[in-house]
């Protein structure tokens, strides 16, 4: 066979795999056996390598896994991936259309209804016809580059026959027969089980070995045609046809619904039928169907007004409160906890359910020994709601709160409700602080969580953040622990440098200064670009920052003149740990937009509204969705409503786009 000759069979091959894939994974419905796909399969393979050059990133041949990863890379998301806000009830899916309706001008909305499914929210980029790569969400701004995982999901096409660049977002999940398949391998082998079907398809996913994920029995639904309009579809439910005939895999459950009355129709129908479907699904998703629509109706800072996520009501399970132990927390808050009989509920197995403080448990009126209801608030965090009182037999006893922390022995301080253990050398609290740090909206190492700083700690290897950075003197004893081999350790040692290089927000959420959490974090990097400066900073300086109140001004305060902190932190500089602010948006804070608060309206022509809403609030301004008299410039595009009316009468700053991005240009970075 000739060089051409194999290259018309590969294509011939190909579109053959992908099309017998596509029946089988996506229509249920093969037209082939199992002995004629494998055969052509092999028939690939061996072509693939006589001709290594014609072994191309998107042949079937790479959906069985194989590749091996270090780490997974960074991707900025192009547009934003943002949440959904939430109804609960009738009276806030109401509320909801009211909004829309104002928003709108409009009498009744037609809308899309869609299950959410509970798994893990990817994006798939096209170009050319062919699939580019694979991201999770993330944050919402930035994700990971899963894309060797990703295509071993056989029923996601590699291949199109849309030639312009576009990308769509879905959901990857474990269909409830893999997870029972899964489960009981692992139980054979003697491995612990996956908790519930998202768990499992996250875990799965951020496997470094793409052919452990290509036996996971992952799949997945498509629910979102980012850039529908530049394709010219400008319906939703329409662009979810259009996704249908170029191979994708969409859930069939939706409906076009016409008015808020039929919504509460597919609420009550899709409540009764959520159990009888082979996939996990933890609510339903309302969208307004004409996409013209939603630069109109607008954004809020972190979801779109024009969609929203209906939660079902949480199940509620009874179980046995065995008892009531407290963890301690990186800032010394001392949390009591439930320590239950385990209990399956929403799809997991629960045995612990925080518990609060000492008010809560005397306001619930619980003891040691009853029988509490218990559900997951949102269908996540597990709850206890109520003990049930004629259950009661004598035996149950009181709680009394400790005077000591649990773990060092000190004296504990009540402070509004909260008690607190203030010895700074707790080890609990030291554990925490480590656990925080390493976390991944922090310094983001990835190999350090829980139960791995636990076990180094206990171990003597970590005594404290700087420590961290110290490991690599551990090497050879960290490898003669139990389940510890070479490449888990080197891949945490690689992760522990790459670290170093994080921009300053992240190193101070991760110090764990009481009141300052990421955001305040990145706004503090950006005002002030060095830890350095923090240093000779007063109170008073802390409080002209935006945002920074007087209980958040006096802990950063507190916490850089604490001469033990000041000792750390020298440390940290002494290993190598980067102490500017390294993001994109290093300008000057006298840029006309820095402090103000501004809000867009209408259609914006050189970037979409979530990319200027990330600029804007790059370089200091405050983005909000709605006009009040605290609104400084509102930016208008063409289709600007009753926003820009609003601006208007109220005699606030009105520019448009081009003017914006006059005052734009003139950064300096």
């Amino acid at each position: 066979m000739t060089f051409e000759e194999a290259k018309q069979r590969v294509e011939f091959l190909t579109k053959t795999l992908e099309r017998w894939n596509y029946e089988y994974y996506v229509l249920d419905n093969s037209t082939a056996t199992d002995a004629e796909f494998d055969r052509y399969m092999n028939e690939l393979i061996l072509i693939e390598q006589t001709y290594p050059d014609l072994k191309y990133k998107n042949s079937p041949t790479q959906r069985v896994g194989g590749q091996v990863a270090s780490e997974f890379k960074k991707i900025p998301h192009k547009r934003l991936m943002l949440s959904l806000s939430n109804v609960y009830n009738e009276d806030d899916m109401r509320d909801f259309d009211r909004k829309v309706r104002e928003a709108t001008g409009k009498s009744e909305i037609t809308y899309m209804g869609e299950v959410k499914i509970d798994g893990l929210g990817m994006s798939l980029i096209y170009d050319h016809g062919e699939l580019q790569y694979c991201v999770t969400r993330g944050d919402g701004n930035v994700g990971e580059d899963v894309t060797q995982n990703v295509i071993t999901i056989r029923s996601i096409p590699l291949h199109v026959e849309e030639k312009r660049p576009f990308e769509v977002r879905g959901e990857v999940y474990m269909p409830k027969k893999s997870l029972d398949r899964l489960n009981a391998e692992r139980e054979k082998a003697g491995e612990p089980l996956f908790a519930n079907a998202r768990n499992a398809a996250a875990g799965s996913i951020r496997q470094l070995d793409s052919s452990i994920v290509a036996n996971r029995g992952l799949d997945a639904f498509w629910y979102y045609l980012v850039n529908a309009r530049e394709l010219d579809e400008h319906i939703h439910s329409k662009s979810l046809d259009y996704l249908d005939t170029l191979g994708f895999r969409t859930n069939h459950e939706r409906r076009i619904l016409h008015g808020v009355e039929e919504c509460i129709a597919y609420i009550n129908e899709m409540t009764k039928k959520r159990d009888s479907l082979d996939y996990d699904i933890d609510g339903l998703v309302f969208k307004v169907d004409d996409i013209d629509e939603y630069e109109s109706i607008g954004y809020t800072a972190k979801s779109p007004k024009w969609a929203t996520a209906y939660k079902f009501p949480p199940k509620e399970v009874s179980t046995k409160l065995l008892d009531i132990v407290l963890s301690v927390g990186r800032t010394g808050r001392i949390t009591p906890n439930a320590v239950l009989e385990p209990v399956r509920v929403a799809g997991s197995l629960v045995q612990r359910a925080t518990l609060n403080n000492e008010d809560f448990i005397k306001e619930k009126g619980l003891m040691i020994g009853d029988t509490v209801v218990l559900r997951k608030a949102a269908d996540v965090i597990p709850e206890v709601v109520r003990p049930l009182i004629d259950r009661r037999d004598g035996s149950e006893k009181p709680f009394v709160m400790s005077e000591n922390c649990p773990e060092c022995g000190q004296p504990l301080t009540k402070v509004q409700g909260l008690h607190y253990c203030l010895n700074p050398d707790c080890p609990s609290r030291k554990i925490e602080g480590m656990i925080h740090f390493a976390s991944r909206d922090a310094m983001d190492i990835d190999g350090m969580g829980d139960a791995v700083v636990e076990e180094l700690f206990a171990e003597g290897f970590l005594h404290d953040i700087p420590d961290i950075y110290r490991l690599y003197n551990h090497g050879q004893e960290i490898k003669e622990l139990d389940g510890w081999g070479e490449k888990a350790i080197d891949n945490m040692f690689h992760a522990i440098e790459n670290s170093k290089k994080q921009s300053l927000e992240r190193l101070l959420f991760g110090l764990g200064i009481k009141e300052i959490g990421l955001k305040t974090a990145k706004t503090l990097a950006r005002k002030f670009k060095n830890l350095d400066a923090f240093f000779g900073l007063s109170t008073e300086d802390y409080l002209k920052v935006p945002d920074i109140g007087p209980v958040a001004a006096s802990s950063l305060f507190a916490y850089f003149n604490e001469p033990k902190n000041r000792g750390m932190l020298e440390t940290l500089r002494h290993e190598g740990v980067n102490f500017e602010y390294t993001g994109a948006d290093m300008v000057d804070v006298n840029n006309y937009f820095y402090g103000k608060t501004v809000v867009l309206t209408g259609t914006l022509q050189s970037r979409t509204r979530e990319e200027m809403t990330e600029l804007l609030e790059g370089i200091g301004a405050k983005v909000s969705g709605s006009v009040s008299k605290k609104t400084d410039i509102v930016i208008a595009g063409p289709g600007a409503g009753s926003k820009l009316a609003k601006a208007q009468e109220l005699g606030i700053q009105v520019m448009d786009e081009e003017e914006a991005n006059s005052h734009l240009s003139n950064l300096r970075g």
